[in-house]
């Protein structure tokens, strides 16, 4: 291999092997199982003593740890949205959760991009052209929608996205507007995580969460859906309407 084509490989496989290398290293070390509530219960009292006497500093190592969480496919994006709420309260947690998640997205999305949406693409009559010639007609609102409803997992939107090859500032936008109501109330559940740990009584996921926090976020997400469809039942009717001579 040529040092030129040993430079194009690196470039385009390189970042991918760095965040593999760093879930591994993070599995390894046992970081990933510490990302759960009984460890924000037992370290909550110190962590929300740091956070009051360090706001900017520790809002900045939030976000960084968002980002590397999400960057590297961890599974504590809620339980992180949930300790912005408990550190910095419901609209500081808010903001800094959205920040964290939509800057660790948009690492998987251009690595995923850089590394196989090229090669799929280039393939001849590849099924990711013919799709992505689709989604990209209404990709913000589709992507809008995917975000907007927590139950599609936040890494498969992500590679999904990449591979699809969206524009930079459609992914952007769309990520950072679609996560910002389900970043919110996830901020605004963590906020009052206080009082139930202060309770000593455990917590659970299932304790904190029930239908009436996902339904209204699911509602906004298929009212994200309304205009893409709206314009495909039109455009299928003007295609299929008589022409009148």
């Amino acid at each position: 291999m040529t040092p030129d084509a040993t430079l194009a490989w690196l470039r385009r496989f390189g970042p991918l092997g760095a965040l593999l290398i760093l879930l591994v290293l993070a599995l390894a070390s046992g970081l990933a199982g510490k990302l759960d509530l009984a460890t924000l219960q037992a370290h909550g009292q110190a962590l929300q003593t740091y956070a009051a006497a360090n706001p900017l500093k520790c809002a900045a190592i939030y976000i960084l740890i968002y980002v590397a969480t999400v960057s590297i496919s961890l599974p504590g994006a809620l339980i992180l949205s949930l300790t912005g709420g408990f550190l910095f309260g419901p609209i500081g947690g808010g903001a800094a959760a959205v920040t964290g998640a939509t800057g660790g997205s948009t690492v998987v999305y251009l690595v995923c991009r850089t590394a196989f949406g090229d090669f799929l693409r280039q393939k001849p009559g590849a099924l990711l052209t013919r799709i992505e010639e689709g989604f990209k007609a209404d990709a913000f609102s589709y992507l809008l929608t995917l975000r907007l409803i927590p139950a599609f997992p936040l890494l498969l939107v992500n590679v999904a996205s990449g591979l699809m090859n969206i524009p930079v500032r459609t992914y952007l936008l769309a990520s950072f507007l679609g996560m910002i109501p389900s970043s919110f109330v996830y901020a605004g559940i963590g906020a009052g995580l206080g009082h139930i740990f202060a309770s000593g009584e455990p917590v659970t996921m299932h304790t904190l969460f029930s239908p009436r926090i996902y339904l209204p976020i699911a509602a906004m997400g298929a009212l994200a859906l309304l205009p893409p469809l709206w314009r495909y039942w039109r455009n299928r009717r003007v295609a299929q309407a008589p022409d009148v001579k």
